[in-house]
């Protein structure tokens, strides 16, 4: 485990590369929702449109009772047109201009029938407009949760389509937070703005229209304000922007570390490093919050900022409309309408503002998954899969396989500039046992994986039976060799199927048989719940060589062709090794085995033993042939 550089300066997150085309990148995977997607707009268009009818109907009914109010205090028997001359003689012009705005019957009262019919009208409205409305917010959230499952999918298949370089170069908690955090706010924004973003455009259009109706002064003050919000809420999303990105990269970095101090627990205890994992751990979430709540800070003055900004408006149409009331211009109905629309114009303004936060740190997010949905990928198998990879992949046929392996003058680094194998020949006969020995960093574990095809070779070629490696699919080759690490893994479930995961198709006596060829039955009835014990990853209560054991087990479970052990027997003590090797012994019968071991009590009976060092092949030869050349083999049985 990574201990943390004191002294070291982290260099500051990159601000956000392309917010707008990550943004429209997002929008597009919607697509093949086409048709959910046309149904929610026109939903929200049906929606919307009656909604904004409201106030004029509501406007209407306020005219009705003020009209009723007047007309009862006028004479009865005279026309408008009287009493507003009337009104005139005797001096009162403000009244008559009044009365000329106004739909007055002098003498009549308020006509309560007319006005419940027009709020039963308004209720009916407002009843069918939210019923489109939680229709439309239930195939958006349809159409969203598809569209995540189909993002999920398309980033686990990324994973098992990416070279191992990219996890050996990247920290296992960064990739998780990205494949679980990043992808979780995601829809988290999605479904909040998506909804939120088309209702208050659709909104504002249709208020306008409205608006436009009844007065365009009135209008015009309404809108004049719109691009002084605009130029607010762009001020402050350029610094919030930046600050969201340094959100989530350093909650990657804060996930990385806690999952590599977790899985490393017990020897952060041991060594007594507790402390600086705290303060570690401190330092990231210090990371966190700082870059977050700047985020939210910033972006939350969005909403107040274009609320006073909207407030102006308001009080300009207050001011000019009671004005244009009281001189016969506009109906109080009307003016009441009208303020009605201001408040919904700059609601959805507010809205946007107040949840532009949420759409940049979902775009944030965004770009951390894109990035890693267009990292490079393992060049692609053939198309044209050979009569000898259909040879391989077909298990009737597995057992015609010889298990030739030859690499052939194989040059490799993980870096161009800086290769670890220089121009390596070595031939395997079908059936032989290749044992590789060196000092550490001297290529033995990189010959695995480019055998593997984990890594591609630079130069020259490996050989399988007389076919290239690279000229048939990985699934092909992986499928017929087997595997036992150094560092062993179980996965979480019973010690039964972590056996019978080297073939999930394997009957129980054969699971069975491979346990007792492995020794695990030795130990398992032990255990109270014998081999239906629940163990996690780390292997919960049994020990390393238990683990190995079991690990063992799976490989012989899967009966391959090829066989590679990696310090296979490193975690066992010596009595369980040598139960191992006879197990090992079994297990290579008939198998082209190679054997990475520092133990060589573990190798002294391989066919061929190779003495590598700095990537190359300094001795190769039997136990025997090696101690009598007193080289480097010699030197290491001294040490």
């Amino acid at each position: 485990m990574a201990r943390p550089i004191r002294g070291v300066v982290q260099a500051p997150t990159q601000r956000s590369r392309d917010f707008t085309g990550s943004a429209i990148r997002l929008v597009k995977r919607l697509t093949p929702q086409r048709g959910l997607t046309a149904a929610v707009i026109l939903l929200g268009v049906g929606g919307i449109a009656i909604s904004v009818i409201g106030p004029r109907i509501l406007g209407h009914a306020t005219d009705l009772l003020f009209n009723g109010v007047i007309g009862r205090q006028l004479p009865p028997g005279l026309t408008k047109e009287q009493a507003i001359e009337a009104a005139r003689a005797r001096g009162d012009d403000t009244f008559a201009d009044l009365l000329s705005g106004m739909n007055v019957v002098p003498g009549s009262g308020v006509d309560f029938g007319a006005v419940g019919r027009t709020l039963l009208l308004a209720l009916g409205l407002y009843l069918v407009a939210a019923l489109l409305v939680w229709m439309q917010a239930l195939l958006l959230n349809i159409a969203v949760q598809r569209t995540m499952v189909t993002l999920r999918s398309d980033v686990e298949n990324k994973i098992y389509r990416m070279p191992l370089s990219y996890f050996d170069s990247r920290q296992r908690g960064e990739v998780l937070s990205r494949v679980t955090n990043d992808v979780d706010n995601i829809q988290t924004s999605l479904s909040m703005t998506i909804s939120q973003l088309m209702t208050s455009v659709l909104t504002v259009l249709s208020v306008l229209v409205m608006m436009l109706t009844i007065s365009p002064l009135l209008t015009l003050l309404t809108v004049v304000t719109v691009p002084l919000s605009l130029w607010a809420t762009r001020v402050i999303a350029r610094r919030s922007r930046r600050l969201f990105v340094a959100q989530w990269a350093n909650t990657g970095r804060l996930n990385a570390h806690i999952e590599e101090t977790y899985s490393g627990f017990t020897i952060v205890k041991t060594f007594g490093h507790r402390a600086a994992a705290q303060e570690r751990f401190r330092e990231c979430n210090d990371d966190v919050y700082q870059a977050s709540f700047g985020a939210q800070f910033f972006s939350g003055l969005v909403g107040p900022a274009t609320t006073f900004i909207g407030n102006l408006s308001y009080v300009a149409v207050a001011v000019v409309g009671g004005l244009q009331v009281a001189t016969g211009q506009i109906t109080l109905g009307s003016i009441q309408a009208f303020i009605q629309y201001v408040r919904q114009f700059n609601q959805p303004l507010t809205q946007v503002a107040g949840m532009y936060n949420t759409l940049q740190s979902g775009v944030a997010s965004a770009e951390r998954v894109f990035d890693l949905l267009d990292a490079d990928e393992e060049t692609p198998d053939p198309a044209l899969v050979t009569a000898r990879d259909d040879a391989i992949s077909s298990g009737d046929q597995r057992k015609e396989i010889a298990g030739r392996v030859e690499f052939e003058h194989v040059t490799f680094g993980y870096h161009p500039d800086t290769p670890v194998i220089h121009d390596l020949s070595l031939v395997a006969e079908p059936g032989s046992t290749i044992a590789i020995v060196g000092p550490t960093g001297a290529g033995k574990t990189t010959l695995v994986n480019l055998l593997m095809r984990f890594y591609e070779v630079n130069c020259g070629r490996i050989l399988v039976d007389d076919v290239d490696i690279s000229t048939v699919s990985r699934d092909s080759l992986r499928s017929r060799i087997g595997m036992v690490l150094q560092d062993t893994w179980l996965f979480g479930g019973t010690i039964y199927d972590n056996i019978a995961y080297g073939q999930p198709d394997a009957s129980q006596d054969e699971v069975l048989a491979a346990a007792k060829a492995a020794y695990v039955d030795r130990f398992v009835h032990m255990l109270p719940a014998g081999y239906e014990t629940q163990v996690s990853d780390d292997g919960g209560t049994i020990s390393a060589g238990e683990k190995q054991l079991i690990t063992i087990a799976r490989a012989v479970l899967a009966r391959p062709q090829l066989l590679i052990l990696d310090e296979a027997t490193s975690s066992v003590d010596t009595r369980t090794e040598l139960l191992i090797q006879q197990a090992m012994a079994e297990l290579r019968r008939d198998r082209t085995s190679f054997i990475i071991a520092h133990r060589l009590s573990t190798i002294r009976d391989a066919d061929l033993i190779v003495v590598m060092e700095a990537g190359r092949i300094v001795e190769r030869g039997t136990h025997t042939e090696l101690l009598a050349k007193r080289g480097a083999y010699w030197s290491m049985t001294r040490a």
